[in-house]
C-alpha cells in the first residue's frame, strides 16, 4: 500500500452537462469511472484529498485563449453561431454547437487548474482529472471535441509557480493544441506519443516538429503507425520517453492519458492493451515528482472507464492482484465484454504484424533521437542506429 496522496476532481453538477447523444465523446466516462472506482472499493484505504472541480473564470481562460475566442463560445452556446465562429471551427462534425460547450468547457479547465493548485501546494501527489484532456483547442480555434484547452492551462499554472513541467500526452491524437501553447518554450516539456498523422487525425506531429527559439528540442512528437501493440510501444516509450525525462529532471509530470490506443477503440487504430499503461505509470512513477493525470480521447466508454479505474489503483500502489473478475464484496464488473478483471486479456500479435510495427517503430524512435536528444546531451541508442537512415 503506497502513502500516496491521490485526488479525484469531480463535482456532481457536471453530471447535468452533455455533449450531444450522437457525439462519440462521452462526458460521462469521468463520473463512471468513480462509480467503478467506489464499487470495487478502490477508494477505501487510498489518503484521498476532497477535490471539487469548479469551473474556471474567464481570466483564467484568457491565459490562453483568446477574448473574441471566448466570446464566440458563448455566443454560439446561445444559440447564435457567427461567421467568426465558423472560422473558429465551431460547428463542423467534431466541434458541433450545443449548450453546454463552453460551460463543460470551463468546468473541465478548472477542474484541471485545482489539480494543478493541489500539486503546487503539496497538498496532493497525484491529482486525476479525467473530465479534461481536451488537447486540440488552440488559442482561437476549436477541434476534435475540444473547445476550451485544460491542459494547456494546467501547465502553464505550475510554470507559472516555478516548476519544470513535462507533458506527456499518450492519447492516440497528437496534441497538437499543447505543442502550439509551448512550441517557443523550454519551461514546458512536450512529448506525444500518438498514432502517426499519415493516418489519423489531427495528421501531424511528426518526428520533425521539435519547436523554435529557445523551444527548439523541447517538443518531442513519436508517431506510431497504426496496429502499434504493447511491445512496440513500450520499446518506443523506453528509447525515448525515459531518455529525454531523465535528462530534463522535471519537477512536475500532466500526463494525458487517453483510452483511445486500446484495441477495438472505435476512431483510432492502435492495438494497445492497457497493459502497457500500467507498465508506463509503474515508470512514471520512478521519477518521484507530482503527477497530474488528464483524461483525454477514448470512444469505447467500457474499456475506457475500466482503464481508468486500473490507472488509479496503480497509481494508488494498491497491488497488481486482479481479483475482480468476480467482483469485489459481491460487485461486479458490469461489462458484457470481458470478465477476467480490470486488466486486458494478452492479445496475440502475428509474426508478420509483429515485425513490420517493430521495424518502423524502431525507424521512428531513430529520427526523434537524430533530431532532439542533441539538445538534451543525449545520444541514439547505440543499437538503433542503421546506416543511412536520415531525419523524417
Amino acid at each position: 500500500m503506497s502513502d500516496r496522496k491521490l485526488a479525484f476532481i469531480y463535482s456532481p453538477e457536471i453530471e447535468l452537462l452533455s455533449y450531444p447523444p450522437d457525439c462519440p465523446f462521452k462526458t460521462q466516462r469521468a463520473g463512471l469511472t468513480r462509480q467503478r472506482l467506489n464499487s470495487l472499493g478502490l477508494l477505501d484505504g487510498v489518503q484521498q484529498v476532497e477535490a471539487a472541480a469548479r469551473p474556471a473564470t474567464l481570466n483564467e481562460l484568457q491565459a490562453w485563449h483568446t477574448p473574441v475566442y471566448l466570446d464566440e463560445l458563448q455566443r454560439a452556446a446561445a444559440g447564435d453561431l457567427t461567421v467568426t465562429g465558423l472560422k473558429m471551427g465551431l460547428g463542423g462534425p467534431d466541434t458541433p454547437v450545443f449548450k453546454d460547450l463552453f460551460t463543460y468547457g470551463s468546468w473541465a479547465c478548472g477542474a484541471g487548474l485545482n489539480a494543478a493548485e493541489l500539486l503546487i501546494a503539496g497538498e496532493a501527489n497525484i491529482a486525476f482529472n479525467l473530465l479534461g484532456g481536451f488537447h486540440h483547442a488552440m488559442a482561437q480555434r476549436a477541434a476534435g471535441f475540444c473547445y476550451l484547452n485544460d491542459v494547456a492551462l494546467a501547465c502553464m499554472k505550475l510554470a507559472d509557480a516555478g516548476k519544470l513541467v513535462a507533458y506527456l500526452d499518450v492519447d492516440a491524437h497528437h496534441g497538437d493544441g499543447v505543442q502550439e501553447a509551448f512550441y517557443r518554450r523550454n519551461d514546458v516539456l512536450t512529448i506525444s506519443m500518438h498514432e502517426s498523422g499519415k493516418t489519423l487525425f489531427p495528421w501531424g506531429g511528426f518526428e520533425n516538429e521539435i519547436g523554435e527559439g529557445p523551444g527548439r528540442g523541447y517538443n518531442v512528437n513519436v508517431p506510431l503507425p497504426a496496429e502499434t501493440h504493447d511491445e512496440a510501444f513500450l520499446l518506443a516509450f523506453d528509447r525515448v520517453v525515459l531518455p529525454v525525462l531523465g535528462a530534463y529532471e522535471p519537477d512536475v509530470v500532466v500526463l494525458e492519458l487517453g483510452m483511445d490506443t486500446l484495441a477495438g477503440d472505435p476512431l483510432t487504430h492502435l492495438c494497445l492493451t492497457n497493459n502497457a499503461l500500467v507498465d508506463l505509470i509503474q515508470e512514471l512513477l520512478k521519477l518521484k515528482v507530482p503527477i497530474l493525470v488528464a483524461g483525454g480521447g477514448g470512444y469505447n466508454v467500457e474499456h475506457t472507464v475500466r482503464g481508468w479505474t486500473l490507472a488509479w489503483r496503480t497509481f494508488a500502489g494498491q497491488g497488481d492482484d486482479d481479483v475482480f473478475s468476480l467482483g469485489l464484496g459481491g460487485v461486479m464488473l458490469g461489462s458484457t465484454e470481458w470478465a477476467g478483471g480490470l486488466r486486458d486479456p494478452v492479445r496475440y500479435i502475428g509474426a508478420e504484424q509483429r515485425a513490420a510495427v517493430t521495424a518502423e517503430v524502431e525507424a521512428v524512435i531513430q529520427r526523434v533521437a537524430q533530431h532532439v536528444f542533441p539538445y538534451h546531451g543525449l545520444t541514439p541508442p547505440a543499437d538503433l542506429r542503421p546506416s543511412g537512415v536520415n531525419g523524417g
